[in-house]
């Protein structure tokens, strides 16, 4: 099956909560409360657009505690594939959408004896929960905070007012660095670190983790992989009995709801491993994106992640 249960909700408030960053307060339709999450947990959003139904998935900031509402920041995107730009430019107060339940890949792990949360840009809204259910626990934690300017800091205030000392910030424009060797080492036995972001930034911190003696278990990172653009190609459902083409703006996940196909995803980012399929026939060069597959897996040609990756050729034949 595919995302699961969808909520209708509609947007009862939003804010600029950076120069590129606005938060979205969605309250569900019926009036009945949202489902309780767990810190690192997202959503992904179903936005109906003139042609298509865009979904993206985005990190739940809180719920409300009478479970009234969620929170969840939006990025705006200068090569938005349409999720980004649609957020920014045509939802407003009042705007109807729906949801799926919440999924958490990125969860805290309770029996840690500190929490090292690292974030970079708009990773900070996984974290910005995470910090929250730590503070209400007791839990020793820090928070890393890294961002190009002042004025692209999303949440700084409402961290800074709720978060104290245990805040760290750095910004680039005035040559303030997150030295990740002066961070991680001598860290109590039994910390672990959490790390959203971009991907360059993702890859410093856990190989400055692992130069660090730490263990592989305590080193936690989301990355959501936006589809890329690429050329559009052909793909052929074996059992199915299905031909669809897959244009250059499309991902393949993409492409087979457009289709009516039922397709499973949980984050539409490469990350969990719901949307993987078997590839039987492929005429061109697999481009794989995703964090999920080996690098085994991707050299056998025998598997793609749905949601991220495409061919670069003529068409692809998948065990569906």
């Amino acid at each position: 099956m595919s995302g699961g249960v969808e909520i209708p909700v509609r947007v009862v408030e939003i804010e600029q909560a950076a120069s590129s960053v606005k938060r979205f307060r969605l309250a569900p339709v019926s009036g009945e409360p949202l489902p309780p999450f767990s810190a690192g947990a997202h959503v992904v959003v179903l936005m109906p657009a003139a042609d298509r139904t865009i979904r993206n998935a985005y990190s739940l900031i809180d719920r409300a505690e009478d479970g009234s509402s969620y929170r969840i920041g939006v990025l705006r995107t200068p090569q938005s594939r349409g999720g980004s730009a649609f957020m920014h430019g045509e939802v407003a107060v009042g705007t109807e959408l729906k949801i799926t339940m919440p999924v958490n890949l990125f969860p805290l792990t309770h029996g840690g004896r500190k929490h090292l949360l690292i974030a970079g840009g708009i990773g900070i809204t996984p974290i910005h929960a995470m910090a929250e259910e730590l503070r209400r626990t007791d839990t020793p934690y820090e928070i890393h905070y890294a961002m190009r300017d002042a004025a692209s800091g999303a949440f700084v205030d409402e961290l800074r007012a709720r978060h104290g000392d245990k805040l760290k910030l750095y910004r680039d424009d005035v040559q303030e660095t997150l030295a990740v060797d002066a961070i991680l080492p001598n860290q109590p036995l039994g910390t672990h670190l959490y790390v959203c972001g971009p991907a360059g930034m993702i890859e410093a911190i856990l190989e400055g983790g692992r130069a660090a003696g730490w263990p592989e278990e305590n080193l936690h990172s989301e990355r959501f992989q936006a589809p890329p653009m690429g050329e559009p190609f052909s793909v052929r459902l074996a059992k199915a009995g299905i031909t669809c083409e897959v244009r250059g703006d499309q991902s393949l996940l993409e492409a087979l709801e457009a289709a009516g196909v039922d397709a499973p995803f949980l984050c539409r980012g490469g990350a969990c491993g719901q949307c993987e399929a078997s590839v039987l026939e492929a005429d061109g060069e697999l481009v794989h994106n995703d964090h999920y597959l080996t690098e085994a897996d991707k050299a056998s040609r025998t598997k793609i992640m749905l949601c991220v990756s495409r061919l670069k050729g003529r068409e692809l034949v998948l065990d569906l």
